[in-house]
Parts: structure tokens; C-alpha cells; sequence
């Protein structure tokens, strides 16, 4: 850097410095000074700016940040038992192995289709109450006509008079029909229990369904299909967000994590209770066909073996004839 250069980075001091040896000892002590100053200033606003952006990151983290103390991860983590278990089910073994019979999806409509109605009823009378406004998205969610439409597909025009609902489904209904009149606060557990839950899986249990009944089309799977939720992932952020947000006690909290547990076991039970009906009906069928099977063998037996026809034939005779001697 030449001497003029050197100069203009200098404050003007008026005088300016002389262009003698003495004058340029002290010109470079200045300029050196200068200089040392100039880094160490920029490196701390560097330091400081670092600083900043690393606290605004982490307030940014903070705010999307799912904490321990948050309803939705409290949940998770009282069901995860359950959870397990309900996955276990031989009801939810057979649906994952691809082994669901159109027996078997068609009963576990009907016991959908009654839960759902009871849970969207107590959800629709009660959606002006703080604790359910959060969680409360009939367009997006609602199951009850998805339901109407694949029952009516596989039972008929009056499908009504044909469902049939075992006794730890009516059991599951009255507890959110009790629940939904005495305090609808706890409809928030069976809600994020059975939404959440059908829109995590639901496009795969769809696919499982249409392959395992060998259905050509998605008539009959409408269930399984949530048009109003384009991103299945995203919405369940907000919905858990939203349930976050709900203002409960420590009683109140504490409650709601019981009935949590109580919907996933009233789940449990529901698929247990599917799974013997069906059991029950297929041992039935397959008595009801070792039956048939025995009785055609017998009808084989005599129409095509001549020794079974000829002892058969002698067999009638001599009852004719003794029937004829005993008459007489």
C-alpha cells in the first residue's frame, strides 16, 4: 500500500503527518492502532450478530416445539400401551396381513358407523363449548356419510335394518353418548383416539382393503378417504396445535388422559369382540360344510357303488317280506 493510500485511511487531522522519519514512526503506531481497532470492532458486531441469530433460531424452534407438558404428547405417551395392544388385535393382525374377509370389513363398518355417529352427534351438540372449538372440523374430518355410502354399497338400499352391532360396540356408543350430556370436554380424548388414528391409516388400510376383497374400484371404500384434508400430515400438526392450545386444570388434564386411555380400551374391546363373532360365524360355516361335504359323500356312496345299491336293495326286500309276514 503506497504512503498516499495510507494517508486517506487516516482521520484528517488538519495538519496532517509529516513526511519525516519521526513522523512516520508515528504514522505507522497510528495506523497499526487503527487497524487492531477496526478488527476487533467488526469481529464483535460479527460475534453479536451470531449471537442474535442464533436466539432468534432458537425462539423460532421454541414456538413449533412440541413439548413434554403439551396435551398431545401427554396422550401419546398414557396410550402407548394401549396403543400397542389395539395394533395387536387379531382383528388389526388379520387387516395388516392382507387376511380381511368381506364378513369381517362389512361388521367392522357397522360398528364404525355407530361410533361415529354418537361421537359427530355429541361433537355437533356440543361445538360451542371452549374445550371442543379448538378441535372441531366436521368438513374436514366427519365420518358418519362416508359410512352411509359404503354400507349402503355392500348391504343395499336398506341397510339400516340389517346392521348388527355387538355388545362392546353399544358399549363404546353409550359411554360417548354419557360423556357428550355430562361433560363434552372429554369428547377431545375420542376424537384425536379415532380421527387421528383413521387418517394416519387410512389411505393404507384403504389399499389393503381394495386388494384383500378384490374390489375393481373405491366404491365401497369412501372410509378411508379424507378429500377435505390434502395433506394428511400437516393437519394432524395443526390439529394437535389446536388441542394444545385448549385451557384445562391440573384435574381437568388429568381426566381428560384417563378417558384417553378409556377410549383407546374401549377400542380394544370393540375388535375383540368383532374378531369372536367371526370366529363363531366361520366355525359355523365350516361345521355347516363338513355337514354337506359328509352328505354328498353318502349320496355318492350309494348312487355309484353297486355292492352299497345291491346290500341296500336286499336290506329293503327282506323288510318287505318279514313286514309282509308279521301283517299277515
Amino acid at each position: 500500500m503506497s504512503q498516499q493510500s495510507q494517508f486517506l485511511l487516516l482521520p484528517n487531522s488538519g495538519a496532517g503527518y509529516k513526511k519525516s522519519t519521526e513522523s512516520q514512526t508515528v504514522y505507522n503506531s497510528k495506523l497499526k492502532e487503527d487497524r487492531e481497532e477496526a478488527v476487533g470492532y467488526f469481529i464483535l458486531q460479527i460475534h453479536r450478530r451470531t449471537q442474535d441469530m442464533e436466539v432468534t433460531k432458537s425462539s423460532r424452534r421454541d414456538d413449533t416445539k412440541i413439548t413434554d407438558s403439551d396435551l398431545s404428547e401427554q396422550i401419546k405417551a398414557v396410550t402407548k400401551d394401549s396403543h400397542v395392544r389395539a395394533e395387536n388385535t387379531q382383528l388389526m393382525l388379520n387387516y395388516q396381513k392382507g387376511e380381511i374377509t368381506l364378513s369381517q370389513y362389512k361388521l367392522l363398518l357397522c360398528s364404525l358407523y355407530e361410533v361415529y355417529r354418537a361421537l359427530e352427534d355429541e361433537l355437533d351438540r356440543s361445538a360451542s363449548h371452549p374445550s371442543v372449538v379448538p378441535i372441531y372440523f366436521p368438513q374436514e374430518l366427519a365420518r358418519v356419510e362416508t359410512l352411509e355410502e359404503d354400507l349402503e354399497h355392500f348391504l343395499g338400499p336398506h341397510w339400516r335394518k340389517r346392521i348388527t352391532v355387538p355388545a362392546a360396540t353399544q358399549r363404546y356408543v353409550q359411554r360417548l353418548r354419557e360423556i357428550g350430556k355430562q361433560n363434552p370436554r372429554l369428547l377431545v380424548a375420542h376424537a384425536y383416539t379415532r380421527y387421528l388414528g383413521d387418517l394416519s391409516g387410512g389411505q393404507v388400510l384403504g389399499r389393503i382393503t381394495q386388494k384383500s376383497l378384490g374390489l375393481s374400484s373405491k366404491e365401497g371404500l369412501s372410509f378411508f378417504s379424507f378429500p377435505g384434508v390434502p395433506s394428511p400430515n400437516r393437519f394432524k400438526q395443526l390439529y394437535r396445535s389446536r388441542m394444545n392450545s385448549i385451557d384445562l386444570t391440573k384435574e381437568e388434564r388429568k381426566e381428560l388422559l384417563d378417558e384417553a386411555v378409556a377410549a383407546f380400551e374401549a377400542n380394544i374391546e370393540m375388535f375383540d369382540d368383532l374378531q369372536k363373532i367371526l370366529s363363531l360365524t366361520e366355525d359355523t360355516d365350516v361345521l355347516k360344510k363338513d355337514e354337506t361335504t359328509a352328505t354328498n359323500q353318502k349320496t355318492i356312496l350309494y348312487q355309484y357303488h353297486p355292492i352299497f345299491q345291491f346290500t341296500v336293495g336286499v336290506c329293503v326286500a327282506l323288510a318287505t317280506v318279514g313286514m309282509g309276514i308279521y301283517a299277515f
